[in-house]
Order: structure tokens, then sequence, then C-alpha cells
């Protein structure tokens, strides 16, 4: 074999080696950028349902406080209602039990003061 010969063999063979590379790499490029794509769109619909599941709780904590201070709500008028009936059937009791509170505030004022 002529010296020539096998420089100009080894020269096509690097090149065509050459262009194997460089499709490989084009189409590794291709596929890194469908995973990019495929990551993006995974972390976009992640995002989008826990933004959702958060909505939901958030409605589930606001309708169960609102339902909650419409309770208490009842309560504090079911108790209003009960002293003022009491205070209607014990209407002595009730003035002594307000004097003793006055007393009992005045006396706490006056020893600050």
């Amino acid at each position: 074999m002529q010296p020539g010969v096998f420089m100009l063999e080894i020269s096509m063979n690097k090149n065509a080696e050459s262009g194997d590379l460089t499709a490989d790499f084009a189409a590794l490029r291709q596929d890194v950028a469908r995973l990019a794509e495929t990551m993006r769109e995974l972390v976009e619909h992640q995002t989008q349902a826990a933004g959702a599941r958060v909505s939901e709780a958030v409605g589930g904590a606001r309708d169960k406080i609102a339902s909650t201070a419409a309770e208490a709500q009842g309560c504090i008028r079911a108790a209003g209602g009960q002293i003022e009936a009491s205070i209607e059937r014990n209407p002595l009791t009730a003035v002594l039990i307000a004097f003793g509170i006055g007393m009992y505030l005045g006396m706490l004022s006056r020893s600050r003061g």
C-alpha cells in the first residue's frame, strides 16, 4: 500500500466519523431539548395541581371558620337570652351582683391610682 493512499483512507474515515459525531450531537441536543420541555410541562402541571389543592383547602377552611363563627354567635345570643331571662326572674340578685362587681373594680382602680 502506498503511503498517500493510506492517509487518504484515514482522512476519509475521520470525516465520516466526524459527520456521525455531529449527527449524534445534534440528535442528543434535540433529545435534551425535548427532555427539558417535558420537565417544564411536568413542573407546570404539578404547580397547577398543587395550586388547586391549596385553593380547595383554603375554601374548606374558610367554610369551617364561617360555620364555627355562626355557631359561636348563636351560642352568644343564647347565653345573652338566658342572662336576660335570669335578670327578669331575679332583678334584686342582678342588682346586687352588679353592685359587687362595681365595688370590686372601684377598689382595684383606687389601689393603683
